[in-house]
């Protein structure tokens, strides 16, 4: 690992296909005159794993970075039997992000959203002077407040206070990390607006969403876990989504994979979910709409404020952007389907009989939607089926482990102005120095 090189590849706009260089940090393609997502084109087109010492980065063939950073775990994948059995499905595969020793999966923060924080820490230069800055709904913070912490990193993060039960940590956190909240009642896409406020200060940098290559190859990894282990590619791919981001990613992989050859020429069916009421991507899925439908911001927040899956709560996703999730979903025959708390609640029970891990609420969504549609006969019983676990093993981890959290810097009005702000989280990092 020592002699580690960063990783070749160039950038491909998706919607002009034109091909250029990443000259560092690039989250677009400033040529192109339409919104499109960029994507990562490695020189490496066959995948080959480097082994397990390498934690996540056993997949760096296919990851955007120029260094690999300490502490980090790959997505686990392994058979199912028992729930398995229950839905009558014969080869059904679940891919583990979290924890459960027994399976040999050890995501400290019990969530999928470290693939993320390792691959795009893995992509900042090792000499970037700015501050990171990263808008959560909880797992997301954590996970990058967890690799910040542990390799150094300065990082502001932008969570809104209804969601601070998820600033949890193995260990007392680095300095070199702060948060920031919007004020209870607010949601999501307050925390976005308000990590917007701080970013009109040079001193920051956004991590870019779905737009940065490398927050999407990371979640790819769960797919490429899931290649490698069953050895072709899976038929149908079932996962929760609040941005879509993961199942984008999904089908990159997918993409990646057949151009590779080793495992096949499939086009796995994405099959996603939401959790009702919060069902904005679904809706304008049934339109048939590129175009998210009109939303009123009070309804979407009291929407948010019921489901259980709090990190599904995107009220503006990467879904019409060219290469975004309606492409995704057209591309892969896909499907958008949709979980009720009471459902995701009763599959998270059924998923810990069966398999013994407690999972959270996401993907219990997406459990949920797989029972279903088992029980519907959507599936063929001998289909290759990936379930990506997003999230699992927190309520034991919590069990065995002394828990540290950590509390905001400062808790913002919603209708706060930018000048305050950028002078409070400018004298955050400074006072560090």
């Amino acid at each position: 690992m020592e002699n580690f090189k960063a990783t070749e590849y160039t950038l491909k706009c998706v919607a002009t296909e034109h091909e250029f260089e990443d000259t560092g940090w690039v989250l677009e393609d400033k040529e192109c005159e339409e919104p499109s997502l960029v994507r990562a084109i490695y020189k490496n087109k066959k995948l080959q794993l480097k082994g397990s010492d390498y934690g996540f980065y056993t997949f760096c063939d296919w990851l955007p970075v120029s260094r690999l950073l300490k502490g980090s775990a790959a997505p686990v994948t392994y058979k199912s039997e028992a729930l398995a059995k229950h839905l009558g499905l014969k080869n059904l595969y679940i891919t583990l992000n979290g924890y459960s020793p027994k399976h040999g999966a050890k995501m400290t923060t019990g969530s999928f959203k470290e693939t993320e924080a390792y691959s795009v820490c893995g992509r900042m230069s090792p000499d970037e002077k700015r501050v990171l800055v990263v808008a959560s709904a909880g797992n997301t913070a954590r996970a990058f407040a967890k690799v910040c912490s542990e390799n150094n990193i300065p990082l502001l993060l932008s969570v809104p206070a209804d969601n601070l039960s998820a600033m949890w940590f193995e260990k007392p956190i680095n300095p070199c990390v702060k948060l920031i909240c919007c004020e209870k009642g607010g949601d999501y896409f307050d925390a976005i607006h308000l990590s917007d406020l701080a970013l009109k200060s040079d001193k920051f940098f956004a991590e870019g969403g779905a737009k940065n290559v490398a927050r999407r190859d990371g979640m790819a990894t769960t797919v490429l876990s899931a290649v490698t282990t069953i050895g072709q590619i899976p038929d149908y791919y079932f996962q929760a989504v609040g941005s879509g981001t993961g199942a984008i990613a999904a089908w990159e992989a997918n993409m990646r994979l057949i151009e590779d050859g080793s495992y096949g020429d499939k086009t796995m069916k994405l099959m996603v979910s939401q959790n009702a009421p919060f069902v904005p991507m679904y809706d304008a899925w049934r339109a048939d709409s590129r175009a998210m439908l009109p939303y009123d911001a009070d309804k979407a927040r009291r929407d948010v404020m019921i489901i259980d899956a709090k990190v599904l709560s995107n009220r503006k996703p990467p879904y019409g952007i060219k290469g975004g999730l309606y492409d995704a979903l057209k591309a892969t025959d896909g499907e958008i389907l949709v979980a009720t708390n009471a459902q995701a609640r009763k599959a998270a029970k059924l998923f810990e009989e069966l398999e013994g891990v407690d999972i959270h609420p996401a993907a219990a969504v997406a459990t949920a939607t797989l029972i279903k549609a088992a029980q519907d006969g959507k599936i063929d019983p001998e289909a290759i089926v990936m379930l990506n676990i997003t999230g699992a093993g927190e309520e034991r981890f919590k069990s065995e482990h002394e828990i540290y959290t950590l509390e905001p810097s400062k808790v913002f009005p919603l209708n706060v102005e930018a000048d305050e702000v950028i002078a409070t989280v400018e004298s955050l990092f400074t006072r560090e120095e």
